[in-house]
Order: structure tokens, then sequence, then C-alpha cells
């Protein structure tokens, strides 16, 4: 680390230093009309012969030798281990020990990080299995999966899994009392059963109740699932959006509780499929989309 983050600083010392040698004035005027030590302006002097013309860059305040350095034939075994066979710093310290080498795991790790040897982990979720995005050419091809969570009057979470179709926006709810992989494949088991047609691939964000257990489980259903981009709120547009109708049509106008959203989920579901008219699909309802499939 650099003694002080000012980036201005090397200017402050190349107007200092011009000030003493080229506009002759004495060190102590210099420093009391910049307000640094007498001593420091001596020693900024003495780092720029060219008289002030050149700005003098901050040092790293990291010492150049350390007593408790790791000497230079261990630190050429750590980096040679890992080039190697590119294996991780644990293996590589356990790899060291069995030939002799006595070395702790934090100056293994160290030495891989100073050498920019270590992968480091992103501080963002990480991304699962690629899997190429269809085109909603038919019903089926692709749908969208997500929750709404709900926090009612006494405190407790009430969870509504949602998921609808991309090409007929033929839709699905179901009201839970916990979300998880296991809800999540027992959700999509039942939309399966009331849906006219078959799942071919579900898209849901990175949350964690679609996990990859929760892949494993909707493909012995014979659904492909794969993730949305993270923080790209739009690649869930379709789902977002039933989201926001089926609150502000449905749960919003209902006691926040259970058994009142599951009875009035019951009423509105066949009404949206077949009643209610779409602008996303020129102003027909999904289930009149469907019987042209």
């Amino acid at each position: 680390m650099a003694y002080t983050t000012n980036p201005k600083m090397p200017k402050v010392r190349r107007d200092a230093v011009r000030l003493v040698k080229y506009r002759k004035w004495s060190i102590r005027q210099v420093a009391k009309h910049l307000g640094y030590a007498p001593s420091t302006i001596s020693r900024w002097c003495q780092k720029d012969p060219t008289g002030g013309w050149h700005e003098i860059p901050t040092e790293s305040s990291a010492p150049k030798t350390s007593p408790n350095a790791l000497p230079r034939d261990i630190v050429k075994a750590i980096i040679d281990k890992r080039t190697k066979r590119n294996r991780c710093g644990q293996v590589v310290h356990q790899e060291l020990l069995r030939d002799g080498i006595k070395v702790s795991l934090s100056s293994v790790q160290r030495t891989l990080e100073r050498t920019n040897l270590l992968k480091k982990r992103s501080p963002w979720k990480r991304p699962h299995d690629y899997a190429k995005r269809p085109q909603a050419l038919y019903a089926g091809a692709l749908l969208q999966c997500d929750t709404i969570h709900i926090i009612a009057p006494d405190g407790s979470r009430i969870y509504v899994y949602t998921v609808i179709d991309l090409y007929s926006r033929w839709a699905y709810a179901a009201v839970v009392n916990k979300i998880g992989a296991q809800p999540s494949v027992v959700f999509m088991a039942q939309a399966q059963k009331r849906a006219p047609f078959k799942f071919e691939m579900i898209q849901t964000d990175n949350g964690p109740e679609f996990t990859k257990w929760c892949t494993h489980g909707w493909e012995r259903l014979g659904i492909k699932h794969r993730h949305g981009r993270v923080r790209k709120s739009n690649d869930q547009a379709h789902v977002e959006r039933f989201n926001r109708t089926v609150q502000e049509e449905c749960l919003d106008k209902t006691t926040h509780n259970l058994s009142s959203f599951a009875d009035a989920l019951k009423l509105y579901l066949p009404y949206y499929n077949s009643e209610r008219l779409h602008m996303g699909i020129n102003y027909q309802t999904p289930e009149e989309v469907l019987r042209r499939c």
C-alpha cells in the first residue's frame, strides 16, 4: 500500500521542488507555504535532480525485505508445483509437506496470490450450466418460472410459485408455505398435470429455490432447466409481468393467508387462461391460442 492515496501528491512534490530549485525559495518558506515539514521538502528535493520539472510518484510503503519472508527456494517450489499440474493451494501444500518442505498453508496461498496464480472467486453468484435459450415457436417450448414473496399481517411469509408459457401465455400458480428445490419440483409436476401441452424447458432466475437439485428434479420429469443471466431481470420479463398481474387482480383483493390465497387462485386462473384478453397475443385468450396449435 502507498503512503498516501491522494492523486495530486506527485504534482505537489514537483511544485515544491520547483519553488526551491527554480524560484530560489528557501526550504522553510516552501514548507510554510505548503504546510509540510522542512525535512519532507528536503527529501523531495533530493529525489528530483531535474529541478522540479517532473512529477515525483508516490512510492509503496511495503518494506523491500522482511525477516519472515519465505526463502526463494520454497517460493520457487510452490510456483513449480502450481504450474506443473495446476492444482489448488491445499494440494500444493500437502505435496510440499510430503517432499519434506515445511511451510504453512497460508504462506502457500499468499505466494500464489502474490504471483497471480490463485484463481479468485467472483463476488457475484456463480453461473450455472449453460443451456441455449430456445425460441418460443410453440406451446411448451419455453416457459418462465418464479416465486412471489408476501409477508402476512402476523409476520409470517407466504410464497406463490408462478409459471407462464411464452408462446400461449398460459399460466399457473400455487401457494406454498415454504420454497426450495423439492417444492419447486412438486409445483412443476402439478403444473404439468394441469397444462394441455408438454413442458420442454423452464427458465428461472438464480434464486436458492432453483438450484442444481431443482434442475435434477425437473430432468426426472422430462423438463430441461436453464437460468437467466445474473442481475438481468429483463430475462424474466414475462413471468415478472404475470406476477404483478396476479397480485393486482387477485391476491391483493383477498385476505393475506394461505387458504384465502389458494381459494382465490382457483377462481382466478381459469379466468386468466380462458377469458382474460392478452395484448401480447393480439387480444386473445391463452386457450384460443392453444386451440390453433
